[in-house]
């Protein structure tokens, strides 16, 4: 398990991975597609303030195992959000 700053730190560098994916297609092609870029941002913005609400508020304190399963719930929804994001921008990148 990664101590909360580390993780805050993934969540926010993962979530501007996505971000800046995400302006670079609108460079990239206009206004083709913009809606939904748009759309990929917000949710994943979003996310990121669910998430790190999570980390700040960890539901048992004294439960060490708790804690632990906690962050791992928390690393496990970012890397699936921060996977769907991108296979939804992959996507609009097709059409």
């Amino acid at each position: 398990m990664a101590n909360k700053r580390n993780l805050k730190k993934d969540v926010d560098f993962l979530v501007s991975e996505v971000v800046s994916d995400c302006y670079t297609y609108m460079l990239l092609n206009g206004d083709k597609n913009r809606d939904k870029a748009l759309s990929i941002i917000e949710s994943m913005l979003e996310k990121r303030n669910q998430l790190v609400t999570r980390i700040n508020n960890p539901e048992k304190k004294d439960d060490a195992k708790a804690i632990k399963a906690h962050y791992n719930a928390i690393q496990q929804d970012l890397m699936t959000a921060v996977d769907d994001c991108f296979t939804k921008l992959s996507e609009i990148t097709k059409g």
